[in-house]
């Protein structure tokens, strides 16, 4: 059976919005200045080694490329 009973649509309200959002934001957990500089070493560490790969891969598809159609390929 269906339930009869009405439910109210609650309203938008900007205000409560931005009440909600202060009251999330008190219960993130903040990193320490330590931990960010730690996380950001990880970040910047894998970037530039997955920068490294897909460098190495490019440079041995365009050397096969070279080898395989007989042309140079300037970069």
């Amino acid at each position: 059976m269906a339930n009869n009973t009405k439910e109210t649509k609650k309203r938008f309200s900007i205000v409560e919005y931005f009440r909600e959002i202060k009251i999330e934001l008190r219960k993130v957990v903040w990193p320490t200045s330590s931990e960010l500089l730690s996380y950001t070493g990880v970040v910047v560490g894998t970037c530039a080694a997955f920068a490294l790969v897909f460098w190495a891969a490019d440079s041995v598809c365009a050397v096969a490329l070279q080898k395989l159609l007989g042309v140079t390929i300037t970069m």
